[in-house]
């Protein structure tokens, strides 16, 4: 199933430092729920994606790559591909990025086109539901990447000096004496690192859209609930009259 979404944030850096941001795939990966990266090897990266719809339980492992990186215009596209751990479906998109500065000054805004392609399981949820889902997920991304350079910005420089300093000893009578000659030492704590709050490990569609999923699943799940017993009640009914 082919299908074309688009979505926008907004960062809360201007466009120089946002490009930057983003471009640091290891660091804002945690951002996006039921995501993890493994590797990144120059222009390319491959990860995993675990995705949890009530009992159905998905994980994706596949690469992405950056095909374009335009500073100047402040574009990117990236290609990407996984495949199902456990399962034959696959899923497959192009995405296309654009930074700008946003109406409010010192922030930017993102936009986000992205072509996609998925076959298996999560295909026959149709593709009404993808544009809500993948809606609700930027989302969540776009809290989480906020909070983690709220962070950064909130994180003093902690460095501090200690400096011991002993008196120059006092004459021994010995010429040349230097025993207990002050002595400096100095300790500089590292700034500390922005952490985002602990993240779920799958992506949980049932709690990150709630009631839209329960409406088109249900249906679904009793139609084929109420053939299941048909089918047994006219099978019993087949044998009683042999």
């Amino acid at each position: 199933m082919a299908i074309e979404l688009d979505n926008a944030f907004t960062v809360p850096v201007p466009p120089e430092q946002a490009w930057d941001v983003l471009l640091d795939v290891e660091r804002i990966a945690p951002c996006m729920p039921g995501a993890t990266v493994t590797s990144v090897s120059d222009d390319e990266i491959a990860g995993q994606v675990k995705v949890k719809l009530g009992p159905l339980s998905l994980s994706y492992k596949g690469t992405a790559k950056f095909i374009e990186k335009d500073e100047a215009n402040r574009k990117i596209a990236i290609e990407a591909s996984g495949k199902e751990t456990r399962g034959a479906g696959t899923a497959a998109a192009t995405v296309h990025a654009s930074l700008k500065a946003a109406e409010a000054e010192g922030e930017t805004l993102v936009a986000i086109h992205t072509s996609l392609n998925v076959t298996g399981r999560p295909a026959q949820f149709g593709r009404s539901l993808l544009p809500e889902v993948s809606g609700k997920l930027i989302g969540q991304f776009a809290t989480n990447l906020e909070a983690l350079i709220s962070q950064d910005g909130a994180a003093p420089d902690s460095g501090t000096t200690t400096t011991t300093e002993t008196s120059a000893p006092e004459a021994s009578g010995a010429p040349g004496d230097t025993a207990g000659a002050g002595t400096t030492s100095t300790t500089v704590a590292a700034k500390p690192v922005a952490t985002l709050p602990q993240q779920e490990d799958s992506l949980n569609l049932l709690k990150l859209v709630g009631g839209p999923v329960v409406k088109r699943v249900l249906p679904v799940a009793a139609a084929a609930a109420v053939l299941a017993l048909l089918g047994k009640r006219i099978r019993g009914m087949f044998g009683k009259s042999k």
